[in-house]
């Protein structure tokens, strides 16, 4: 790893408190125009020597606005420190976990994946109405039904067409000859240009897509296409357990990604990230922002530079080889039950370099699914599956108790 480090809790703290010092300090500033300010001390309690220890809670205080994309072009002055650990973020994610050239990439913490994959659509809209002069319906969504449901949201927004390929039921891969057909039907229908969303662990499953069964069925229909890769739940552990993972920049085909931060990264909410291919973030310029100190390129606008710091911090407290031991004892909790259900010949779905294990319903009485918080496919209508997630709080003891009980059903 070029730039994920391991740094010690003082060296954390005194960059922290470097990038804070950096930024306005609405204390003592006498700036008149920013209509942003800290917290208001009469609500909030904002000192105390326990901040000297509390460096997140600090940058709370001391709410930064890290608005804009820091990968190019200017950004807000004001905030230039909380920036900085904003950009230094999206190097490691972009550079050293999913392959990009130097320099080659931008990217910004997003609130999270909805917004980072809504960013993604909104960005191939425009491109493909500048570049090739396209209409509304001439585009359309492409993904597999095991999508998370913000494809709908940007659908629905964007007012382009989503259309979603089956999954062949036990192995959640799409079906290929399916997707071959939807996409002649599509082109007959007069679509032209093609958004893909390609899962790096779906919600529900942890199923992965393979993004190049999108790319050689679009490509063999010889029509434009942009494939993102909705890494929300994935991005943190898949390219780190699977060495030989091709689904990053590396690809061709893949043009932009999204993780986010506070699922298996544990960050507070609001922290996903969006990362994608330099020269096309420039789509979503909002020209008429006229007031802000560089370019606004993200859907929300105002953002906070305390949420980026927290995925700093998380980052470089564990470094590289940290956090790859880290998901790997989630990965030996998730084969040891795995274990338990082959030994119950319990029929489950589980990507071998997920943490995430789905369980068929039929094996799963509903009121032990409930007692143990399992998560159905569907709150609506018959469910066929529930998922059963290894996260830091779920251990072996939470999981022996719950085979003890399946013995029983």
């Amino acid at each position: 790893m070029k730039y994920w480090k391991k740094y010690s809790k003082e060296k954390l703290i005194k960059r922290i408190d470097e990038a804070l010092e950096s930024n306005i300090d609405f204390e003592e500033s006498k700036s008149l125009g920013y209509p942003v300010s800290k917290l208001d001390a009469n609500v909030f309690n904002t000192s105390g020597a326990f901040l000297n220890d509390s460096p997140l809670l600090k940058s709370f205080i001391q709410n930064p606005n890290n608005i804009g994309c820091h990968t190019t072009g200017k950004s807000e002055e004001a905030f230039k420190g909380s920036q900085e650990l904003e950009k230094e973020v999206i190097r490691v994610l972009a550079v050293d976990i999913f392959k990009a050239e130097e320099n080659e990439y931008d990217g910004y913490i997003a609130t999270g994946g909805t917004e980072a994959n809504m960013q993604a659509l909104w960005i191939y809209r425009n491109l493909f109405k500048k570049d090739f002069n396209a209409t509304l319906d001439e585009m359309v969504i492409l993904s597999s039904e095991d999508t998370h449901y913000s494809v709908h949201k940007g659908s629905n927004l964007l007012s382009v067409d989503a259309v979603s390929i089956p999954v062949e039921f036990n192995s959640r891969e799409i079906i290929t000859e399916e997707l071959d057909l939807i996409v002649q039907h599509l082109i007959s229908d007069g679509k032209k240009y093609f958004m893909v969303i390609s899962n790096m662990a779906t919600t529900m499953f942890g199923s992965v897509d393979n993004p190049d069964v999108y790319a050689n069925i679009l490509t063999k229909h010889n029509v434009e296409f942009k494939i993102h890769v909705d890494g929300a739940f994935g991005g943190f552990i898949y390219p780190i357990s699977n060495k030989k993972s091709t689904i990053n920049f590396q690809n061709p085909h893949i043009s932009s990604i999204t993780i986010d931060a506070h699922k298996m990264l544990q960050a507070p909410y609001g922290t996903g990230v969006f990362l994608c291919r330099k020269g096309l973030i420039e789509n979503v310029l909002t020209k008429e922002a006229q007031y802000v100190d560089g370019m606004d390129l993200t859907m929300v606008g105002s953002r906070s530079g305390a949420n980026a710091i927290a995925v700093w911090m998380i980052l470089f407290s564990y470094g590289y080889y940290g956090w790859f031991e880290k998901i790997n004892t989630l990965l030996l909790r998730t084969e040891w039950f795995c274990k338990q259900l082959n030994k119950l010949d319990i029929e489950y779905f589980r990507d071998p370099f997920m943490n995430i294990v789905t369980l068929k319903s039929k094996y799963v009485p509903a009121e032990l699914a409930q007692k143990y918080g399992l998560v159905p496919e569907t709150h609506n209508g018959d469910n066929n599956w529930y998922k059963v997630i290894m996260m830091d709080h779920v251990e072996i003891d939470d999981l022996s108790k719950f085979i003890d009980e399946l013995k029983e059903v």
